[in-house]
């Protein structure tokens, strides 16, 4: 071997000599942090996936009939969420009545709902069975009754005898365009009522088979618009609207303006009082919050604007609902959106929400294994050193009990062992930081040899 390699292999040897004599030993400190980190790590898997689990990124909203309010809006939420990839199923129903069933079967996730579709006794049944909450009222539905031209009752009482479509009983309509003519003395049982959905009934107010429907729905439905524009089709106006108002609590007076239709050809051609319910966004109590945060940020983009019968801001509210609403709702109404979903996207902010709850299982566990952690790892460097003291301490021992014939021999005996113990001792790696103890050994390694020497020298008189 050339005196090169032998200079590169000292440089070496000196390297990893001085290597494994580093501030800390990581393999003491693995193992002895080991369990900890894991535990840590599990309570923290099972924080984030069971403790608040991840919204998800499906929801089913059970809307309305063909050509209703309900349907339109279902489209417009489907569209908004869409921008958070959360996917929305369109669930057609024939409305409120088929949509609380729906919610209570758990077929859908969230609905709507016209105030009214329940009594208050009926709402507090339906929470406490079901835990459906509300996520508050998104608009006012007038009670629209389009009658044909010929009909000219300026009151329901004139109604009695005709024929008059309410709609399928899976509608709110029938419940409660029959509590309206309860109000005015009128039996059910007095008119002609026909069960036909919308789209089909309008086709046979058209042709003339029948004398007049009712729709409850927001203006924006398309049967509506169009039924304000036909010639032959006369909109029946509730001239007493407040005090239906005083008689059935859930209603509100709204008026049609004249000319909001259409100004230029002054349609309709007066003010109009109507009755009217809100439509609210009715959820099982076990949507994920996230979604609901989501779904009254929706409400807001696509009802927050004016309209025919609302202010700049009016809706969505809070108010007007007979189903208590949901606290992430009510908090969201007080206080607006989350403080992350401001600045962040919605999985992002949901992300780091989830991150508290990480955090708080973290601190759970980090705060009393901080105090475990540290002395097992000053233990187990200590360890190394330790033992050594109890071959040293049984060298002492073995030459106390000696006889006196046998010293000599004993004496040679326990140097050679002295001198083992010694090297596995210069071959101990340990921590800088505690290589006092690892010097203080070497220490009384050497005490206790001198006093062997020492003994020696006594016996053969020998000056020391």
């Amino acid at each position: 071997m050339n005196p090169g390699e032998r200079a590169r292999r000292a440089s070496r040897r000196a390297v990893s000599r001085i290597r494994s004599f580093s501030l800390v030993s990581l393999r003491d400190l693995l193992v002895a942090a080991g369990p900890t980190i894991v535990l840590v790590i599990a309570a923290c898997v099972v924080a984030y996936w069971v403790v608040d689990p991840a919204p998800p990124r499906q929801v089913r909203l059970a809307t309305g009939q063909e050509n209703s309010a309900y349907e339109a809006f279902g489209k417009q939420y489907a569209k908004e969420l869409k921008k958070d990839d959360i996917r929305v199923t369109l669930q057609p129903t024939l409305g409120s009545r088929e949509n609380l069933e729906r919610l209570r079967s758990g077929q859908a996730d969230i609905a709507f709902v016209q105030s009214g579709s329940t009594s208050e006794e009926q709402a507090d049944k339906k929470v406490k069975e079901l835990g459906l909450v509300s996520l508050g009222s998104l608009f006012t539905e007038p009670v629209w009754l389009f009658v044909r031209e010929g009909v000219k009752t300026k009151s329901l009482t004139g109604l009695r005898g005709l024929r008059i479509n309410l709609g399928p009983e899976g509608t709110g309509v029938p419940n409660l365009f029959r509590q309206i003519l309860s109000v005015n003395g009128v039996e059910p049982k007095e008119l002609r009522i026909g069960a036909l959905e919308n789209t089909p009934a309008t086709v046979e107010l058209l042709a003339g088979r029948i004398d007049g429907l009712v729709f409850s729905s927001a203006p924006e439905a398309p049967l509506i618009q169009m039924l304000l524009q036909t010639p032959g089709i006369r909109l029946f106006n509730f001239s007493q609207a407040e005090a239906y108002t005083r008689r059935l609590p859930f209603l509100t007076h709204v008026t049609l303006p004249r000319g909001i239709v259409d100004l230029g050809r002054d349609i309709p051609s007066q003010d109009y009082h109507l009755i009217a319910p809100t439509a609210t966004l009715v959820a099982r109590a076990d949507l994920h919050p996230a979604l609901i945060d989501l779904f009254v940020k929706a409400a807001g983009e696509i009802h927050g604007g004016a309209g025919w019968f609302q202010q700049q801001g009016q809706f969505p509210s809070p108010k007007f609902t007979e189903i208590p609403v949901a606290s992430e709702a009510a908090k969201y109404y007080r206080d607006g959106p989350p403080l992350l979903q401001r600045y962040m996207s919605f999985w992002l902010a949901n992300l780091f929400d989830r991150l508290w709850v990480v955090v708080v299982a973290l601190a759970a566990l980090v705060i009393p294994l901080s105090k475990i952690v540290p002395p097992l790892y000053v233990w187990r460097v200590r360890s190394r050193v330790y033992r050594w003291y109890g071959e040293l301490r049984a060298v002492e021992q073995a030459w106390e009990g000696v006889v006196e014939a046998q010293r000599e021999i004993v004496r040679h005996d326990l140097l050679h062992r002295l001198d083992e113990i010694e090297e596995q001792v210069n071959h101990i790696s340990i921590p800088l930081a505690y290589a006092d103890g690892l010097y203080g050994l070497r220490g009384h390694i050497n005490i206790v040899r001198q006093r062997l020497q020492a003994a020696h020298h006594d016996e053969s008189g020998l000056p020391e």
